[in-house]
């Protein structure tokens, strides 16, 4: 059957808490069924052993999903010294184990010694795209390919020792870590080698596990109830700045024509994203822009096509 409801009503951000076994595609797969909706889709993906945070888009909120790789994250991890596996984790095929686990100190000064910037090389056993083809699908099929290494950042890790090689880590860390690599990475620097045992991640940018609901709550919900969960897609980009337009130029925005600056009465530096509001309504992403000397803004992603109703109170 068709789903009649209002666009409004099934567009907005959902945090799910994943469980463990369960594939990111997955999860969307049951949301797409829960809310009645195709369109559907998440903000990261997460390793089917992994459980936490996993933003969920739906309706025209998918619209955001490029923009949103760039959040912060933060896990929860544990990392298992002395083993090695073929895809960096507890779950893979053993490629060789040690008994010689450093000690207690050595261990926390090469874990500290990971904050700051660095390079990782993507794991094979992930979904990053090498010549159109996911490395996970060649790995499968037994190849290995050359990765290049990636820009990544580690704000800070909290160390605690668990057991004699058995360690848990909580990571503040930039778009794209893969905290599997960054165990592997680790256990390489102490000679042992180590894996990833379990991951939790606790934080997506601003959205937290304490406010996360399972599928489980999910499922014993009514239909009602869950249409009221998902949170304004604007949430996703509280953190930009906001400038606000009259009906004249929101048209304008929707036509996809530059807005003068000056007009505006804002100051948007060049390549800054911003948010657009029509009547207190978030319409649309802008860029800033330089355009013959004069200073722009660019539309470049609509969230909402038609106008707002005039009752729209400003926020």
């Amino acid at each position: 059957m068709a789903n009649n409801q209002p666009d409004t009503v099934t567009s907005g951000v959902l945090i799910v808490n994943k469980h463990a076994g369960v594939t990111s595609h997955r999860i969307i797969s049951i949301c797409r069924r829960m809310f009645n909706t195709r369109q559907v889709g998440h903000t990261g993906t997460l390793d089917p052993m992994a459980t936490g945070v996993l933003p969920i888009l739906i309706g025209r909120a998918v619209k955001a999903s490029d923009y949103l790789m760039m959040h912060d994250k933060e896990y929860v991890c544990e990392m298992k010294l002395g083993l090695t596996t073929d895809t960096e984790d507890i779950t893979g095929e053993v490629l060789s184990q040690s008994d010689k686990i450093p000690s207690e100190d050595e261990v926390m000064a090469v874990i500290s010694s990971f904050v700051g910037k660095l390079k990782q090389i993507p794991p094979m056993y992930s979904a990053v795209k090498v010549g159109g083809r996911k490395l996970i699908d060649i790995a499968r099929e037994g190849g290995e390919i050359e990765r290049e290494a990636r820009d990544v950042e580690i704000y800070a890790i909290e160390p605690k020792k668990i057991s004699e090689d058995t360690y848990s880590m909580r990571v503040e860390c930039s778009k794209g870590t893969y905290i599997r690599t960054l165990c592997s990475d680790i256990g390489k620097t102490l000679g042992c080698g180590a894996v990833m045992s379990s991951l939790v991640r606790t934080r997506t940018g601003s959205f937290t596990l304490d406010k996360a609901v399972s599928i489980e709550e999910l499922d014993n919900m009514s239909s009602e109830e869950r249409m009221e969960l998902p949170i304004p897609v604007e949430s996703l980009f509280e953190e930009l700045p906001l400038v606000n337009v009259s009906d004249f130029y929101a048209k304008l925005v929707r036509g996809g024509t530059n807005l003068y600056q000056k007009k505006l009465k804002v100051s948007i530096e060049d390549g800054q994203l911003c948010r657009i509001r029509q009547r207190g309504v978030f319409i649309a992403l802008g860029r800033g822009d330089t355009v013959d000397g004069e200073a722009v803004i660019r539309p470049e992603k609509l969230f909402v096509i038609d106008p707002p109703a005039q009752s729209a109170e400003k926020q």
